[in-house]
Formats: structure tokens, sequence, C-alpha cells
């Protein structure tokens, strides 16, 4: 069985426990937080050397880190990665948008307000410009689905797992997402999928 070390809360480790829901593939959840230090323990460090969460391990002890990269192998030949070689080089300019553009403002405003450790840096001006810069990666959203309903092709993808993670918690750091309807359809669209599990779920046993 694949053994995930995921952080409950975290985008990035919802991503793959999203699309593992999605496909019926067994997993387990090992719960390892970044703010207690326990990524950079040298036991994890030896599992994975850049300390962070999530981490994907095999059972023949093969170790895949950074959350798109196993949204791409736990796809493959799959629906949800596109056929087509057009579409899935689009869902992958999705990928490397979530990761570049949208994650660095949508999810680290959203870390800033709500964990606590994060408290000393709330200043005006960081939230300022991560709202400024997170809005502007809405905008693109919102365009691109304001006439189309998944984000890559003509059907949901590795592309909309990756931006659903952090886009339908975006209102926890501040942004109003009643700004973009369609980013709003498009959000109740992957809630209405087949085995979609909330942020919250874990499989049975862990």
């Amino acid at each position: 069985m694949l053994t995930l070390y995921s952080q409950q809360l975290s985008g990035n480790a919802y991503k793959p426990r999203l699309l593992m829901a999605l496909l019926g593939v067994p997993f387990r959840i090992v719960e390892i937080n970044t703010y207690d230090g326990s990524t950079r323990r040298p036991e994890f460090l030896e599992k994975n050397p850049i300390g962070k969460v999530p981490l994907l391990e095999f059972e023949d002890g093969r170790r895949l880190a950074e959350s798109n990269a196993m949204l791409l192998y736990l796809a493959e030949g799959s629906k949800y990665l596109p056929a087509d070689s057009f579409a899935r080089a689009k869902a992958y300019e999705w990928l490397f948008f979530e990761q570049y553009t949208h994650e660095p403002a949508i999810a680290v405003r959203r870390s800033i307000l709500t964990a606590p450790e994060r408290a000393s840096q709330r200043t005006p001006e960081r939230l300022a410009s991560l709202l400024e810069s997170g809005n502007r990666a809405l905008e693109v959203m919102e365009r691109r689905l304001s006439g189309s309903a998944w984000l890559a092709g003509e059907d949901y993808s590795v592309a909309d797992i990756a931006l659903y993670a952090y886009t339908h918690m975006a209102e926890e750091g501040g942004f109003e997402l009643s700004r973009y309807p369609g980013i709003e359809r498009w959000l109740g669209c992957v809630a209405a999928e087949p085995r979609h599990v909330p942020l919250e779920w874990r499989p049975a046993g862990s």
C-alpha cells in the first residue's frame, strides 16, 4: 500500500489525497507537521531531504516528493491526464502556474493569516502585496473559466485538482471569490465529481 506523509490542512498534501480517492487507490496517511518541526527531524530528512510534505512512499521503498509530480504519476493512464498532447501540455502549464504564481500568493496569505506560528509575518505591506498578486492569479483563472468548463482541455484533469486545492480555501486568505463567478461555478463542479472528498477526509484506518 502507498504511504502518504501528509499535513491534513495543507492544500499541497490534499492534491494527491484527492486524486487517489478519485482513482480508488488504497493508501495510508502518516501525519507530519511543518510547524512542530517534525519535517526537519533526521528520520524524515532521510526520506525527503527538502524537509517538506507531502511525500509519497511506495511499497518497494521508492519515494516521490512534490505534489504536482505525484499528480502526474498517479494520473498516468487515467482520464485525469489528457490523452491529446496539446491538452496534456496545457495541463502541465496550469500545474506550473499553480506552483509559481498561484500558490506563492494564495496559499501563503492563507497560511500567514491562519497559522499562529506565522503571526509575525502579518505586516500590512506583506498582506497587501500577497492580496494583489493572488487576485491577479485568480483573474487569470477567471478568464479561462468564464468561457470553459475546465482548465485544460474539455474534461476534469490534474490541472483542476491542482488549482482546486488552494482556490477552494482562498477566502481563508482574505480573497473574495464572489468577484469570480467562473471560478465559483468551477469549484462547485469539482466538488460535485463522483468520489470527490473534502480536505478533512482521510482513508479508513489512517
